[in-house]
């Protein structure tokens, strides 16, 4: 079955999952990124709350870019690993310095409005190909993710 990967799935298909992986890789590490720079520039008078939940957020940011770049692997292909590679596909862009927990929570949620489209992309594409892996890992990340989308949302009276 020449047509197959090592785990059973068709290679054509794996391929564009791969790709579509790593558009997602390389919007999670810029997104990663911006995190930790809200997490460390974070003032004012939510800071022991913001910084705190930034924190979070940039730990589970950080194990699903480790998630992404293993499923590329598994599917046979390599995971880009360099920020020039990313920031030719991503649609996230670095953050400049933000002390503004409003404007912080702010880019978050747009870097949320970028995450899930490709999620729910991969989504389909994981079923048409019947990798139940990527699927399943992107029904857990949309899941979860529009949970914290309310939440942040909510902190912003939106």
């Amino acid at each position: 079955m020449k047509h197959l990967n090592a785990i059973g799935l068709n290679n054509d298909k794996s391929k564009k999952l791969a790709q579509k992986l790593n558009e997602l890789l390389a919007n999670y590490s810029f997104f990663y990124q911006n995190t930790r720079g809200y997490h460390w520039n974070i003032k004012g008078e939510k800071f022991f709350e913001l910084h705190i939940k930034f924190e979070e957020l940039y730990n589970d940011l950080f194990m699903k870019i480790d998630e992404i770049a293993e499923r590329i692997l598994t599917l046979g292909f390599t995971p880009n690993h360099n920020y020039s590679d990313y920031k030719k596909i991503s649609s996230i862009t670095e953050s400049k310095q933000v002390t503004n927990g409003v404007k912080a929570v702010q880019e978050i949620l747009e870097a949320y409005k970028v995450i899930l489209p490709i999620q729910r992309e991969l989504l389909e594409m994981s079923a048409d190909a019947q990798d139940e892996g990527t699927n399943a890992l992107m029904s857990d990340y949309i899941r979860s993710q529009e949970k914290l989308i309310w939440m942040y949302s909510s902190f912003l009276n939106r």
